[in-house]
């Protein structure tokens, strides 16, 4: 693909969009075989340069191996760590990669246990470990001194005095955001690791040289630490264990590799694993620093603590980044609002639903209501709604006869979707009844003069809003009339394009049970409780049903080839444009790099994971001419057309941490703003193809 010239251009970069390529490796290592392990990072460090890695990181003492005890203070090891390290910084500098290679390093008459971090053929410092392990099976207190206090200093290696310290970022001349601290091992186990303060100091890649050996569990509590790490620093945690070769006369090595991002685990290596391992991923540095900047709590945090990034050294290099289409090393969720879990899908999607449930719940019990009043179309929204509901009444020992539903066909409802709504109303066991808006819109219309009422087939948005408010009026005074209050069904991608009637219409309700679910999440929602029996076979087999019917407004008939008015040929697929909604609510992302996570996700069915029981006939694929297409017209509804429908938005409960778009939760946006700084990046930087 990259051997066309259309794909030569900067947007196919992963650097461009602010990713960084980072790997740990496991290399081959001999006990106390210097040279041999020497040449095993060489070897490691080469392959890293190849996959075009930015950041590898290499286990703890990788040049002496780990557990050799006392040989650690001869002083022949010693020369010959200093020696190799020369080598390797001389080898670099025709390698792409920055190498944090550990080794041990005397200082002032003392041994310290190391991080040297190596790019572009200069050693550029030297990080210290801070906590040294002299428990149960270690005892590195007999060989190392601790260098938690060590700042502002510099170490002589190999003639040069380089930067020595726990106070050093490392920040690239190349790649904006590129900043990353080290610590060793045991400081990840610290109760205040140094890495906090590395990421307050500003950086993003926070990175572990480690030795640790394996016992039952402790892969588990390594992924725990590292995990809980990258999403409390807000930053990227990159753990590289020592592996096999190493010394077993007492311990076991499984030579463990680990990337996490915000939480989010990235990339992980085979474990116990004969041949060296290189164990990729592609770091989102921007998205790091966004998240920063959206949370004040990192900087109060960093108030706190001194302001780390004006006492901390910065480290300034340069390196050689591969340019063009290296492509994208990281997963990219198609349906970034669905729950992506296997093993934990119930769990999930039972919590999901439940916030939900749960919401309705304390509005019945608030309002004193005697009926919810609800619309029922035989549609995805009006379905998932209905079900909430059902379970809100459930569980407070209501009958369901205390929900009112109503199904109001008009000009273009289908026999299909009226009858689903009735065998839902049925098997669900609601107060069901049927009201015909149909004559009542066909006053209104003569009443406004409109062309439809003479005849002429004019199916305008007067046409389509005369149907919509009608709907909600009824719903509302037969709200009034039965003492309760009105279910919004509008999900939040409806709210997120403004495809919804405003006002008088299904923007409106008393309380919206959907408006924090996307349509994606309510689809996936509806098929769990089709098919883990949430609320019996009857249920199942309508719930099913209407999952496999065409997503339609129906307010226009059919046309003359009997072709429905669809939704999704009209604002694009629901799949893209909460992929879309996804990326640029929750981290603010530019349409240009949303665009390119979308390419890499969506080029490919056959490439990438699908949420568990996804079925075939629905695994889309799409290029980027239709990619940038959609997302155009997703810019122009999201920022300059739908604000004002979402400032009026009822209240409804946040169910994901993907985000909500109401004005009293994660978006505040002015109703009358412009989208042209975003279709002009748009322009600007993705090619049309």
């Amino acid at each position: 693909m990259s051997a066309h010239p259309f794909y030569s251009h900067s947007f196919f970069s992963a650097h461009e969009h602010g990713f960084v390529r980072v790997a740990t490796s496991t290399p081959k290592v001999r006990t106390a075989d210097v040279a041999f392990n020497r040449d095993a990072v060489l070897a490691e460090a080469q392959r890293a340069h190849e996959a075009h890695v930015d950041l590898l990181v290499f286990p703890e003492l990788c040049l002496s191996s780990y557990a050799i005890d006392d040989l650690h203070l001869q002083a022949a090891m010693i020369e010959a760590v200093e020696a190799a390290v020369a080598e390797i910084v001389h080898v670099s500098a025709d390698l792409s990669p920055v190498l944090l290679v550990g080794a041990a390093l005397p200082h002032k008459g003392r041994l310290y246990n190391c991080a040297l971090a190596i790019a572009h053929g200069r050693l550029l410092g030297v990080v210290p470990k801070s906590y040294l392990p002299n428990y149960r099976e270690f005892y590195e207190k007999r060989w190392f001194a601790s260098g938690k206090m060590l700042k502002g200093q510099t170490i002589r290696v190999n003639g040069q005095d380089v930067p020595f310290g726990v106070d050093l970022v490392f920040a690239s001349e190349v790649l904006p955001n590129f900043r990353f601290f080290i610590e060793i091992c045991e400081d990840i186990w610290a109760a205040t690791p140094p890495s906090s303060h590395g990421a307050l100091a500003g950086a993003t890649i926070l990175c572990n040289l480690s030795a640790s050996n394996i016992v039952i569990g402790k892969s588990d509590e390594r992924h725990l630490l590292c995990r809980s790490q990258s999403a409390r620093a807000t930053a990227a945690y990159i753990y590289s264990a020592a592996g096999h070769g190493e010394s077993t006369t007492d311990l076991a090595w499984d030579g463990q590799g680990i990337v996490y991002e915000l939480g989010d685990l990235l990339a992980e290596s085979e474990r116990f694993s004969l041949e060296a391992e290189l164990c990729i991923a592609d770091v989102d540095v921007d998205r790091i620093v966004n998240d920063r900047m959206r949370v004040p709590t990192f900087n109060d945090a960093a108030e706190v603590a001194g302001n780390p990034d004006e006492t901390f050294r910065t480290v300034r290099f340069r390196h050689a980044p591969a340019g063009g289409d290296i492509g994208l090393i990281r997963p990219v969720s198609r349906f970034p609002f669905v729950p992506s879990r296997a093993d934990k899908l119930d769990a999930d999607c039972y919590e999901a639903f439940n916030i939900q449930v749960d919401g309705l719940m304390r509005r019945i019990e608030a309002t004193g209501a005697k009926s919810m009043v609800i619309g029922i179309s035989g549609g995805l929204d009006s379905t998932h709604a209905l079900i909430v509901a059902a379970r809100a009444c459930d569980r407070l020992g209501l009958p369901r006869t205390f929900i009112r539903g109503y199904t109001m066909p008009g000009f273009a409802t289908s026999d299909g979707t009226k009858s689903n709504a009735w065998k839902l109303m049925n098997a669900v066991g609601i107060t069901a009844e049927e009201i015909d808006i149909r004559p009542t819109a066909t006053t209104m219309l003569q009443n406004i003069g409109h062309a439809f009422s003479n005849g002429e087939p004019v199916y305008d948005v007067t046409f389509e809003n005369v149907q919509a408010g009608l709907r909600t009026d009824y719903l509302f005074r037969l709200a009034n009339q039965h003492d309760g209050f009105v279910i919004g069904t509008g999900d939040l991608s409806e709210l997120a394009l403004g495809w919804c009637t405003y006002g008088v219409g299904d923007q409106m309700s008393h309380y919206t049970v959907n408006a924090g679910v996307p349509k994606t999440l309510i689809q996936y929602l509806i098929r769990w409780c089709a098919t883990t029996d949430q609320f019996g076979a009857e249920t199942e087999d309508v719930l099913l049903a209407i999952l496999g019917t065409e997503i339609s407004p129906e307010l226009v008939p059919a046309g003359a080839d009997g072709a429905i008015q669809s939704t999704e040929a009209k604002i694009g697929p629901y799949e893209l444009n909460d992929f879309f909604l996804h990326h640029i609510m929750r981290f603010g992302q530019k349409p240009s790099k949303v665009a390119f996570l979308a390419l890499h996700a969506w080029r490919d069915a056959a490439k990438g994971t699908w949420p568990a029981g996804f079925p075939e006939d629905r695994k889309n694929e799409y290029d980027l001419a239709v990619i940038r297409s959609w997302l155009e017209k997703f810019l122009r509804r999201f920022f300059a057309f739908s604000q004002f429908k979402r400032s009026a938005v009822p209240n409804g409960p946040k169910v994901s941490s993907g985000g909500a778009l109401s004005p009293r939760g994660d978006w505040r946006a002015p109703s009358d703003a412009s989208a042209a700084v975003w279709l002009a990046e748009l322009d600007a930087k993705v090619p049309k193809g």
